[in-house]
Protein backbone atom coordinates (compact mmCIF):
# COMPACT_ATOMS: atom_id res chain seq x y z
CA UNK A 1 0.00 0.00 0.00
CA UNK A 2 2.80 2.16 0.58
CA UNK A 3 3.55 2.24 -3.26
CA UNK A 4 0.08 3.75 -4.17
CA UNK A 5 0.15 5.97 -1.59
CA UNK A 6 3.29 7.45 -2.97
CA UNK A 7 1.92 7.29 -6.14
CA UNK A 8 -1.29 9.03 -5.14
CA UNK A 9 0.56 12.07 -3.48
CA UNK A 10 3.09 12.60 -6.62
CA UNK A 11 0.08 12.57 -8.90
CA UNK A 12 -1.81 15.12 -6.83
CA UNK A 13 1.21 17.36 -6.31
CA UNK A 14 1.74 17.26 -9.94
CA UNK A 15 -1.80 18.03 -10.50
CA UNK A 16 -2.16 20.82 -8.16
CA UNK A 17 1.09 21.64 -10.28
CA UNK A 18 -0.57 21.66 -13.57
CA UNK A 19 -3.66 23.11 -12.35
CA UNK A 20 -3.11 26.06 -14.88
CA UNK A 21 -1.03 25.78 -17.40
CA UNK A 22 1.81 28.52 -18.56
CA UNK A 23 2.36 26.83 -21.98
CA UNK A 24 -1.48 26.40 -23.08
CA UNK A 25 -3.16 29.37 -24.73
CA UNK A 26 -5.79 30.14 -27.08
CA UNK A 27 -7.01 32.39 -29.99
CA UNK A 28 -8.98 35.45 -30.42
CA UNK A 29 -10.51 35.95 -33.56
CA UNK A 30 -13.04 38.67 -34.29
CA UNK A 31 -14.25 38.24 -37.61
CA UNK A 32 -17.40 37.28 -35.87
CA UNK A 33 -20.82 39.75 -35.34
CA UNK A 34 -22.11 37.57 -32.45
CA UNK A 35 -19.18 37.49 -29.85
CA UNK A 36 -20.07 38.54 -26.00
CA UNK A 37 -18.35 41.81 -24.67
CA UNK A 38 -14.94 41.64 -24.07
CA UNK A 39 -15.24 41.75 -20.56
CA UNK A 40 -17.01 38.45 -20.25
CA UNK A 41 -14.32 36.95 -22.19
CA UNK A 42 -11.67 37.94 -19.60
CA UNK A 43 -14.53 36.48 -17.25
CA UNK A 44 -14.39 33.15 -19.09
CA UNK A 45 -10.70 32.70 -19.36
CA UNK A 46 -9.88 33.08 -15.36
CA UNK A 47 -12.38 30.17 -14.99
CA UNK A 48 -10.30 28.17 -16.93
CA UNK A 49 -6.80 27.03 -16.90
CA UNK A 50 -5.67 28.84 -20.31
CA UNK A 51 -3.01 31.30 -19.22
CA UNK A 52 -2.21 33.14 -22.63
CA UNK A 53 -4.57 34.39 -24.90
CA UNK A 54 -3.19 35.32 -28.91
CA UNK A 55 -5.21 38.80 -30.55
CA UNK A 56 -4.68 38.82 -34.50
CA UNK A 57 -4.79 42.75 -34.26
CA UNK A 58 -4.40 45.01 -30.73
CA UNK A 59 -8.03 45.75 -29.71
CA UNK A 60 -7.90 47.66 -27.13
CA UNK A 61 -11.21 46.73 -25.01
CA UNK A 62 -10.55 43.65 -24.89
CA UNK A 63 -6.19 43.86 -23.88
CA UNK A 64 -7.79 46.61 -21.57
CA UNK A 65 -10.75 43.91 -20.32
CA UNK A 66 -7.44 40.90 -19.90
CA UNK A 67 -6.03 44.03 -17.82
CA UNK A 68 -5.01 42.41 -13.92
CA UNK A 69 -5.93 39.04 -15.41
CA UNK A 70 -2.06 38.08 -15.32
CA UNK A 71 -2.95 36.06 -18.35
CA UNK A 72 -0.80 36.98 -21.64
CA UNK A 73 -1.78 38.55 -24.60
CA UNK A 74 -0.08 38.25 -27.67
CA UNK A 75 -0.87 41.33 -30.45
CA UNK A 76 -0.75 40.86 -33.86
CA UNK A 77 0.22 44.08 -36.50
CA UNK A 78 -1.44 43.38 -39.94
CA UNK A 79 0.15 42.34 -42.93
CA UNK A 80 -1.26 45.67 -44.21
CA UNK A 81 0.94 47.77 -41.33
CA UNK A 82 4.19 46.18 -42.50
CA UNK A 83 5.38 48.66 -45.79
CA UNK A 84 4.82 51.37 -42.80
CA UNK A 85 6.42 49.54 -40.22
CA UNK A 86 9.47 49.01 -42.65
CA UNK A 87 9.65 52.53 -44.00
CA UNK A 88 9.82 54.47 -40.94
CA UNK A 89 10.78 53.74 -37.22
CA UNK A 90 8.49 56.50 -36.27
CA UNK A 91 5.59 54.32 -37.43
CA UNK A 92 6.82 51.28 -35.06
CA UNK A 93 7.37 53.94 -32.41
CA UNK A 94 3.64 55.31 -32.96
CA UNK A 95 2.42 51.53 -32.76
CA UNK A 96 3.59 50.84 -29.56
CA UNK A 97 2.65 53.84 -27.89
CA UNK A 98 -0.81 53.29 -28.67
CA UNK A 99 -1.11 49.57 -28.44
CA UNK A 100 1.18 48.71 -26.19
CA UNK A 101 2.32 51.55 -23.48
CA UNK A 102 -1.14 52.84 -22.36
CA UNK A 103 -2.40 49.13 -21.68
CA UNK A 104 1.30 47.88 -19.89
CA UNK A 105 2.32 46.16 -17.51
CA UNK A 106 -1.76 45.67 -16.16
CA UNK A 107 -2.17 43.99 -19.29
CA UNK A 108 0.34 41.35 -19.57
CA UNK A 109 1.82 42.09 -23.40
CA UNK A 110 3.63 39.06 -23.92
CA UNK A 111 4.28 38.93 -27.95
CA UNK A 112 4.28 41.01 -30.70
CA UNK A 113 3.40 39.53 -34.06
CA UNK A 114 4.13 41.45 -37.29
CA UNK A 115 2.21 39.92 -39.95
CA UNK A 116 0.42 36.53 -40.29
CA UNK A 117 1.49 33.94 -43.22
CA UNK A 118 3.61 36.53 -45.15
CA UNK A 119 5.87 34.10 -46.67
CA UNK A 120 3.31 32.25 -48.15
CA UNK A 121 1.73 35.43 -50.00
CA UNK A 122 4.54 35.08 -52.10
CA UNK A 123 4.42 38.79 -52.08
CA UNK A 124 7.92 39.81 -52.65
CA UNK A 125 7.45 43.14 -51.80
CA UNK A 126 5.65 42.39 -48.45
CA UNK A 127 8.35 39.59 -47.75
CA UNK A 128 10.95 41.87 -48.10
CA UNK A 129 9.96 44.26 -45.70
CA UNK A 130 8.85 41.48 -42.93
CA UNK A 131 12.14 41.61 -41.61
CA UNK A 132 12.73 45.39 -41.18
CA UNK A 133 9.35 45.95 -40.01
CA UNK A 134 10.19 43.39 -37.24
CA UNK A 135 13.52 45.87 -36.58
CA UNK A 136 11.77 48.55 -36.12
CA UNK A 137 9.17 47.49 -33.86
CA UNK A 138 11.66 46.05 -31.99
CA UNK A 139 14.08 48.91 -31.50
CA UNK A 140 10.68 50.84 -30.77
CA UNK A 141 10.13 48.46 -27.73
CA UNK A 142 13.56 48.96 -26.61
CA UNK A 143 13.64 52.80 -26.69
CA UNK A 144 10.33 52.21 -24.54
CA UNK A 145 12.25 50.12 -22.18
CA UNK A 146 10.56 46.85 -22.00
CA UNK A 147 13.39 45.08 -24.41
CA UNK A 148 13.29 41.48 -22.99
CA UNK A 149 10.52 41.96 -21.58
CA UNK A 150 7.88 41.74 -25.08
CA UNK A 151 9.44 39.74 -27.54
CA UNK A 152 8.24 40.62 -31.35
CA UNK A 153 8.04 37.51 -34.38
CA UNK A 154 5.82 36.45 -36.80
CA UNK A 155 3.52 33.48 -37.82
CA UNK A 156 4.12 30.80 -40.60
CA UNK A 157 2.15 28.49 -42.21
CA UNK A 158 3.47 24.68 -42.27
CA UNK A 159 3.68 25.50 -46.39
CA UNK A 160 7.09 27.02 -45.89
CA UNK A 161 8.40 23.46 -45.00
CA UNK A 162 9.41 22.10 -48.61
CA UNK A 163 9.92 18.57 -46.92
CA UNK A 164 8.13 17.88 -43.45
CA UNK A 165 7.86 13.70 -43.82
CA UNK A 166 9.72 12.04 -42.28
CA UNK A 167 10.50 14.94 -39.58
CA UNK A 168 14.00 14.10 -39.32
CA UNK A 169 14.32 15.02 -43.34
CA UNK A 170 12.28 18.22 -42.03
CA UNK A 171 13.78 21.23 -44.73
CA UNK A 172 12.10 24.55 -45.36
CA UNK A 173 11.49 25.64 -49.42
CA UNK A 174 14.38 26.35 -50.72
CA UNK A 175 12.48 30.26 -51.94
CA UNK A 176 11.89 30.65 -48.43
CA UNK A 177 15.26 30.03 -47.10
CA UNK A 178 16.91 33.40 -48.29
CA UNK A 179 13.99 35.23 -46.20
CA UNK A 180 13.81 32.78 -43.35
CA UNK A 181 17.63 33.21 -42.49
CA UNK A 182 17.63 36.86 -42.10
CA UNK A 183 14.26 36.74 -40.01
CA UNK A 184 15.56 33.59 -38.19
CA UNK A 185 18.91 35.48 -37.42
CA UNK A 186 17.02 38.32 -35.72
CA UNK A 187 14.89 35.92 -33.79
CA UNK A 188 18.00 34.22 -32.24
CA UNK A 189 19.62 37.20 -31.26
CA UNK A 190 16.15 38.69 -29.81
CA UNK A 191 15.19 35.28 -28.30
CA UNK A 192 11.71 35.26 -29.63
CA UNK A 193 9.64 32.37 -30.53
CA UNK A 194 9.36 31.00 -34.27
CA UNK A 195 6.00 30.99 -34.12
CA UNK A 196 4.07 27.48 -36.78
CA UNK A 197 0.77 26.66 -37.64
CA UNK A 198 0.70 22.83 -37.91
CA UNK A 199 -2.72 21.23 -38.40
CA UNK A 200 -3.10 17.35 -38.04
CA UNK A 201 -6.93 18.17 -39.32
CA UNK A 202 -5.35 18.85 -42.69
CA UNK A 203 -3.22 16.03 -42.72
CA UNK A 204 -5.83 13.84 -42.54
CA UNK A 205 -7.90 15.75 -45.25
CA UNK A 206 -5.37 15.05 -47.41
CA UNK A 207 -4.95 11.51 -46.18
CA UNK A 208 -8.62 10.21 -44.72
CA UNK A 209 -7.69 6.63 -43.87
CA UNK A 210 -9.00 5.18 -40.17
CA UNK A 211 -5.48 5.01 -39.13
CA UNK A 212 -4.43 8.36 -40.20
CA UNK A 213 -7.14 9.18 -37.95
CA UNK A 214 -6.29 7.78 -34.95
CA UNK A 215 -2.37 9.24 -35.62
CA UNK A 216 -3.83 12.88 -35.82
CA UNK A 217 -6.22 12.19 -32.89
CA UNK A 218 -3.68 11.05 -30.24
CA UNK A 219 -5.49 7.79 -30.02
CA UNK A 220 -4.35 4.12 -29.93
CA UNK A 221 -2.45 3.29 -33.51
CA UNK A 222 0.50 1.52 -34.75
CA UNK A 223 2.92 4.50 -34.79
CA UNK A 224 4.94 5.87 -37.88
CA UNK A 225 8.67 5.34 -37.73
CA UNK A 226 11.18 7.94 -38.73
CA UNK A 227 13.15 6.04 -41.87
CA UNK A 228 16.03 8.46 -40.97
CA UNK A 229 16.61 8.11 -37.41
CA UNK A 230 14.33 5.03 -36.25
CA UNK A 231 11.73 7.28 -33.70
CA UNK A 232 8.43 5.94 -33.72
CA UNK A 233 6.04 8.95 -33.76
CA UNK A 234 2.47 7.89 -31.93
CA UNK A 235 0.92 11.60 -33.04
CA UNK A 236 1.03 13.78 -36.25
CA UNK A 237 1.57 16.46 -33.88
CA UNK A 238 5.10 15.60 -32.26
CA UNK A 239 5.78 14.76 -36.06
CA UNK A 240 4.79 18.53 -37.52
CA UNK A 241 6.55 20.14 -35.00
CA UNK A 242 9.43 18.05 -34.70
CA UNK A 243 10.07 19.00 -38.53
CA UNK A 244 10.16 22.15 -37.98
CA UNK A 245 12.36 21.49 -35.37
CA UNK A 246 14.36 19.44 -37.53
CA UNK A 247 13.89 22.44 -40.82
CA UNK A 248 15.55 24.93 -38.29
CA UNK A 249 17.87 22.94 -37.38
CA UNK A 250 19.56 22.11 -41.00
CA UNK A 251 19.67 26.41 -41.15
CA UNK A 252 21.54 26.35 -38.22
CA UNK A 253 19.27 27.26 -35.76
CA UNK A 254 18.35 24.57 -33.72
CA UNK A 255 17.78 26.74 -30.64
CA UNK A 256 15.10 28.96 -31.50
CA UNK A 257 12.51 28.31 -29.57
CA UNK A 258 9.03 26.57 -31.35
CA UNK A 259 5.84 28.28 -30.85
CA UNK A 260 2.23 26.74 -31.93
CA UNK A 261 0.54 29.93 -32.76
CA UNK A 262 -2.56 27.67 -34.42
CA UNK A 263 -3.83 24.42 -33.82
CA UNK A 264 -7.16 22.92 -34.01
CA UNK A 265 -9.60 20.33 -34.94
CA UNK A 266 -12.91 21.97 -36.50
CA UNK A 267 -16.77 20.47 -34.92
CA UNK A 268 -18.91 20.51 -37.80
CA UNK A 269 -18.10 20.98 -41.74
CA UNK A 270 -20.29 20.64 -45.10
CA UNK A 271 -21.37 17.55 -46.16
CA UNK A 272 -18.05 16.69 -48.20
CA UNK A 273 -15.39 17.87 -45.55
CA UNK A 274 -13.80 14.82 -44.48
CA UNK A 275 -12.92 14.88 -40.55
CA UNK A 276 -15.26 17.88 -38.89
CA UNK A 277 -17.32 16.19 -35.49
CA UNK A 278 -17.72 17.09 -32.51
CA UNK A 279 -16.46 13.72 -31.31
CA UNK A 280 -12.90 14.25 -33.26
CA UNK A 281 -12.76 17.88 -32.20
CA UNK A 282 -13.15 16.71 -28.63
CA UNK A 283 -10.52 14.12 -29.12
CA UNK A 284 -7.99 16.33 -30.91
CA UNK A 285 -8.02 18.84 -28.61
CA UNK A 286 -8.47 17.41 -25.43
CA UNK A 287 -5.79 14.44 -25.77
CA UNK A 288 -3.36 17.81 -27.32
CA UNK A 289 -3.78 19.32 -23.53
CA UNK A 290 -3.44 16.20 -21.99
CA UNK A 291 0.07 15.62 -24.39
CA UNK A 292 1.01 18.56 -23.11
CA UNK A 293 0.51 18.80 -19.69
CA UNK A 294 2.29 15.05 -19.84
CA UNK A 295 5.78 17.40 -20.47
CA UNK A 296 6.48 14.21 -22.30
CA UNK A 297 7.37 17.15 -24.90
CA UNK A 298 8.35 15.48 -28.97
CA UNK A 299 11.01 12.72 -29.53
CA UNK A 300 13.49 15.27 -30.60
CA UNK A 301 12.48 17.71 -28.09
CA UNK A 302 11.38 16.02 -25.00
CA UNK A 303 10.86 17.04 -21.31
CA UNK A 304 9.35 19.91 -21.95
CA UNK A 305 5.65 21.14 -23.50
CA UNK A 306 5.82 23.34 -26.89
CA UNK A 307 3.59 26.67 -26.09
CA UNK A 308 1.08 26.24 -28.03
CA UNK A 309 -2.53 28.65 -28.36
CA UNK A 310 -5.11 26.26 -29.23
CA UNK A 311 -7.65 27.46 -32.11
CA UNK A 312 -10.19 28.89 -31.28
CA UNK A 313 -12.14 30.87 -28.30
CA UNK A 314 -15.03 31.26 -30.04
CA UNK A 315 -16.79 30.39 -33.92
CA UNK A 316 -16.04 33.75 -36.75
CA UNK A 317 -19.72 33.69 -38.30
CA UNK A 318 -18.50 36.01 -41.05
CA UNK A 319 -15.18 33.78 -42.22
CA UNK A 320 -15.37 32.98 -45.90
CA UNK A 321 -14.34 29.55 -46.59
CA UNK A 322 -16.04 25.91 -46.02
CA UNK A 323 -18.65 25.44 -42.95
CA UNK A 324 -15.42 24.23 -41.24
CA UNK A 325 -14.03 27.32 -41.34
CA UNK A 326 -16.70 28.90 -39.00
CA UNK A 327 -16.87 25.75 -36.69
CA UNK A 328 -13.11 26.26 -34.70
CA UNK A 329 -14.67 27.21 -31.37
CA UNK A 330 -14.72 25.83 -27.99
CA UNK A 331 -16.98 28.20 -26.82
CA UNK A 332 -19.96 29.11 -28.22
CA UNK A 333 -21.06 33.45 -27.95
CA UNK A 334 -23.39 32.36 -24.50
CA UNK A 335 -20.23 31.14 -22.86
CA UNK A 336 -21.22 27.57 -22.51
CA UNK A 337 -19.04 24.95 -23.91
CA UNK A 338 -19.27 23.68 -27.66
CA UNK A 339 -17.95 20.75 -26.18
CA UNK A 340 -15.82 20.23 -22.53
CA UNK A 341 -12.01 19.48 -23.49
CA UNK A 342 -10.49 19.63 -19.37
CA UNK A 343 -9.79 23.48 -19.41
CA UNK A 344 -12.56 24.47 -16.75
CA UNK A 345 -11.18 24.99 -12.93
CA UNK A 346 -14.83 24.10 -12.05
CA UNK A 347 -15.77 20.81 -12.50
CA UNK A 348 -19.45 22.04 -13.32
CA UNK A 349 -20.17 24.94 -14.90
CA UNK A 350 -23.82 26.76 -15.43
CA UNK A 351 -24.68 25.58 -18.50
CA UNK A 352 -24.25 21.55 -17.19
CA UNK A 353 -25.01 21.87 -13.74
CA UNK A 354 -25.24 18.01 -13.18
CA UNK A 355 -23.34 15.71 -15.23
CA UNK A 356 -22.98 11.83 -14.33
CA UNK A 357 -19.16 11.87 -15.31
CA UNK A 358 -17.76 12.91 -12.13
CA UNK A 359 -18.61 10.00 -10.32
CA UNK A 360 -16.71 7.51 -12.53
CA UNK A 361 -13.91 9.28 -13.14
CA UNK A 362 -13.44 9.54 -9.10
CA UNK A 363 -13.55 5.92 -8.26
CA UNK A 364 -13.12 4.46 -11.65
CA UNK A 365 -9.70 2.25 -13.19
CA UNK A 366 -9.76 1.91 -16.64
CA UNK A 367 -9.73 -1.50 -17.98
CA UNK A 368 -9.88 -3.35 -21.83
CA UNK A 369 -13.11 -4.14 -22.83
CA UNK A 370 -13.99 -8.31 -22.99
CA UNK A 371 -12.94 -9.93 -26.73
CA UNK A 372 -10.69 -7.44 -27.58
CA UNK A 373 -7.61 -8.96 -30.33
CA UNK A 374 -3.76 -9.09 -29.04
CA UNK A 375 -3.23 -6.59 -31.82
CA UNK A 376 -5.08 -4.38 -30.26
CA UNK A 377 -4.58 -4.25 -26.65
CA UNK A 378 -0.56 -4.14 -28.16
CA UNK A 379 -1.51 -0.47 -30.10
CA UNK A 380 -3.11 0.26 -26.87
CA UNK A 381 0.21 -0.54 -24.96
CA UNK A 382 2.55 0.70 -27.10
CA UNK A 383 0.42 3.85 -26.87
CA UNK A 384 -0.06 4.47 -23.28
CA UNK A 385 3.39 3.91 -22.88
CA UNK A 386 4.63 6.46 -25.54
CA UNK A 387 2.83 9.23 -23.45
CA UNK A 388 5.68 9.55 -20.85
CA UNK A 389 3.92 7.34 -18.16
CA UNK A 390 6.20 4.98 -16.03
CA UNK A 391 5.63 1.50 -17.39
CA UNK A 392 8.46 -0.32 -15.54
CA UNK A 393 6.17 -2.12 -13.40
CA UNK A 394 5.03 -4.47 -16.46
CA UNK A 395 8.95 -4.91 -17.68
CA UNK A 396 10.76 -7.56 -16.68
CA UNK A 397 11.10 -8.15 -12.81
CA UNK A 398 8.35 -5.21 -12.18
CA UNK A 399 5.69 -5.86 -9.31
CA UNK A 400 3.11 -5.76 -12.67
CA UNK A 401 5.07 -8.15 -14.89
CA UNK A 402 3.25 -11.47 -14.48
CA UNK A 403 1.49 -12.66 -16.02
CA UNK A 404 3.25 -12.00 -18.52
CA UNK A 405 0.22 -11.38 -21.37
CA UNK A 406 -0.32 -8.73 -23.91
CA UNK A 407 -3.79 -8.29 -21.67
CA UNK A 408 -2.29 -8.01 -18.60
CA UNK A 409 0.18 -5.62 -19.83
CA UNK A 410 -2.14 -3.31 -21.56
CA UNK A 411 -4.78 -3.12 -18.73
CA UNK A 412 -2.07 -1.73 -16.48
CA UNK A 413 -1.02 0.71 -19.26
CA UNK A 414 -4.57 1.59 -20.00
CA UNK A 415 -4.88 2.45 -16.40
CA UNK A 416 -1.91 4.29 -15.56
CA UNK A 417 -2.22 6.43 -18.99
CA UNK A 418 -5.94 6.91 -17.38
CA UNK A 419 -5.21 8.12 -14.04
CA UNK A 420 -2.70 10.19 -15.16
CA UNK A 421 -4.12 11.90 -17.58
CA UNK A 422 -7.46 14.89 -17.12
CA UNK A 423 -9.37 11.57 -16.23
CA UNK A 424 -12.30 12.84 -18.71
CA UNK A 425 -13.88 9.43 -19.91
CA UNK A 426 -12.04 9.99 -23.38
CA UNK A 427 -8.94 9.45 -21.82
CA UNK A 428 -10.30 5.96 -21.18
CA UNK A 429 -11.51 5.14 -24.76
CA UNK A 430 -8.44 3.64 -26.77
CA UNK A 431 -10.46 3.69 -29.88
CA UNK A 432 -13.47 2.01 -27.58
CA UNK A 433 -11.08 -0.69 -26.53
CA UNK A 434 -11.39 0.06 -22.60
CA UNK A 435 -13.90 1.17 -20.36
CA UNK A 436 -14.34 2.62 -17.08
CA UNK A 437 -14.79 -0.35 -14.10
CA UNK A 438 -15.52 -0.10 -9.90
CA UNK A 439 -14.04 -3.20 -9.88
CA UNK A 440 -10.33 -2.70 -8.40
CA UNK A 441 -8.35 -4.97 -11.12
CA UNK A 442 -5.33 -4.55 -8.56
CA UNK A 443 -4.02 -8.06 -7.31
CA UNK A 444 -0.83 -9.58 -4.87
CA UNK A 445 1.64 -6.89 -4.95
CA UNK A 446 0.38 -4.90 -8.24
CA UNK A 447 -1.58 -1.86 -7.62
CA UNK A 448 -3.46 -0.22 -9.85
CA UNK A 449 -3.77 3.35 -9.15
CA UNK A 450 -7.18 4.83 -9.06
CA UNK A 451 -10.39 4.23 -7.25
CA UNK A 452 -11.61 6.15 -4.40
CA UNK A 453 -9.13 7.10 -1.84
Amino acid sequence: MATFFFFLLSFLICFHLSSAEPFIGVNYGQVADNLPPPSATAKLLKSTSIEKVRLYGADPAIIKALANTEIGIVIGAANGDIPSLASDPNSAAQWINSNVLPFYPASKIILITVGNEVLTTNDPNLINQLLPAMQNMQNAINGASLGGKIKVSTVHSMAVLGQSDPPSSGLFSPSYQPALKGLLQFQKDNGSPFAINPYPFFAYQSDSRPETLAFCLFQPNAGRVDSGNGIKYMNMFDAQVDSVHSALSAMGFKDVEIMVAETGWPYSGDSNEVGPSIENAKAYNGNLIAHLKSMVGTPLMPGKSVDTYLFALYDEDLKPGPCSERAFGLYKPDLSMVYDVGISKSSQTPSTPVTPQPKPTATGWCVPKAGISDAQLQSSLDYACGQGIDCSPIQPGGACFEPNTIASHAAYAMNLYYQSSAKNPWNCDFSQTATLTSQNPSYNNCIYPGGST
